[in-house]
């Protein structure tokens, strides 16, 4: 099982391979809260991949559509609602928590 390590906190999470990124910060009580339910409609869950981009899905129309609208969107950028985990771990970083960190 792959590690999610997320960062400002820290916190690491075993979470299953194929599960999404933000199934791990959920389990990890990351305290982000998706909008639109993980549906890539509204980038609520906007998150910054540090480390193994390359283990995580590739991204898909609907992600990359909604991306394009989001401000401060760089290279690293994926939604985690979308963005499914590989073998390897994965550190990103949540802009924004709702509560917990």
């Amino acid at each position: 099982m792959p590690i999610l390590t997320i960062l400002p906190a820290g916190i690491t999470a075993r979470v299953a391979e194929g599960s999404t990124v933000l199934d791990g910060l959920l389990a990890a009580g990351a305290g982000i809260q998706p909008k639109c339910g993980g549906k890539a409609q509204c980038a609520s869950c906007h998150i910054f991949v540090h480390d193994g981009r390359k283990t995580l899905s590739k991204i898909q129309r609907d992600e990359h559509e909604r991306l394009d609208q989001v401000v401060g969107v760089g290279p690293k950028s994926r939604l985690a609602c979308q963005a499914r985990l590989g073998a390897e771990d994965v550190t990103v970083e949540v802009l924004s928590f709702s509560s917990g960190f």
